[in-house]
């Protein structure tokens, strides 16, 4: 086809959560009600970690990474889908599209290593307790960090630029309700091979090389563990760890189902129902395993609302 015939898709249209304008109201709420929760409980973390000086550690230093990062994962894709339910014309522009295209990207890229930092830090910790301090000191944490996310935005940026060249010109309509790389592929009427390789090749690369570091620090976390002698010392040591491993099975649990499955005739709406949960509900659930699982930040956490009970009561 010559290009010069081709029209060029200049906005796209997202089919959204559901085609029946009657349940889109309950939606909304569902939604709405889930982004304020998550938004609440890790801005929460985030606050109690800062406050508390006894979770001035690489742990809680990472753990409130990831709540950081959580709140930004949600708001990339839950407020244009809140917006999207109650518009009749649910449009995109190519260059919006991009852009949270790229932010997705980015995060979850930034979670991926995340969590591979996480994994590190446990088996420092449980491995190599007495070095513990030394080793995973704050200027380390924050090197590591900053290279994380510096990272994920460059990984984020090479997807975008290539996804940005290609043609969009055999429809405009969008089988999801946010921009993601799979639906956008299928609408591409340009060969996208080299998007296919660099995909394949970067994805491998990073969560290959992310998922390796989780099961070489997870087999010395194990071995460890099971050498303690005592049983109240190998329930101590898993719990450090149990609360990250949970959250590490769940996130790559869901995104293998989500981009590692066969495609079949209900993939459309499986794939709308998946990336609720890894969008929407992954970051809400996230600060609730660390919270309920772990015993330093419930006591943060209850000494920090005891704290903003009295100062009424002072006043």
């Amino acid at each position: 086809m010559d290009n010069a015939n081709q029209t060029l898709v200049t906005e796209f249209i997202l089919l959204g959560l559901s085609s029946i304008p009657e349940v889109e109201g309950l939606f909304f709420m569902i939604v709405l009600l889930i982004y304020m929760t998550t938004l609440t409980g890790n801005i929460l973390i985030i606050t109690v970690i800062h406050l508390d000086a006894r979770l001035h550690t690489g742990m809680y230093y990472f753990i409130s990474n990831l709540s950081f990062l959580d709140c930004c994962y949600s708001t990339v894709t839950v407020p244009k889908m809140l917006a999207d339910l109650l518009a009749e014309r649910k449009t995109i522009s190519f260059t919006a599209c991009m852009i949270q295209l790229y932010f997705f990207i980015s995060l979850v890229s930034i979670e991926c290593l995340l969590l591979a930092a996480m994994a590190y830090d446990r088996y420092i910790a449980i491995c190599h307790p007495l070095h513990y301090n030394s080793i995973m000191d704050h200027r380390t944490c924050s090197w590591l960090a900053a290279g994380l996310w510096v990272g994920g935005y460059f990984y984020s940026s090479v997807h975008v630029i290539l996804m940005s060249r290609l043609s969009f010109c055999r429809s405009n309509e969008i089988q999801h309700f946010f921009c993601d790389i799979p639906p956008l592929l299928k609408l591409s009427c340009s060969n996208t091979f080299i998007n296919i390789l660099v995909i394949l090749t970067l994805g491998w690369f990073v969560g290959f090389g992310a998922l390796l570091i989780k099961i070489v620090s997870y087999a010395f976390i194990i071995t460890t563990i099971l050498n303690i002698k005592s049983s109240k010392g190998r329930t101590k040591a898993f719990s450090t760890c149990a609360s990250h491993l949970t959250v590490v099975i769940i996130f790559y649990g869901v995104l293998i189902f989500t981009y590692f499955r066969p495609t079949t005739t209900n993939s459309f709406y499986i794939d709308r129902f998946v990336s609720v949960v890894y969008t929407v509900l992954t970051p809400m659930v996230n600060p609730m395993i660390y919270s309920l699982r772990n015993t330093e930040v419930k006591k943060a956490v209850k000494k920090a609302i005891s704290r903003i009970q009295k100062k009424p009561n002072q006043t």
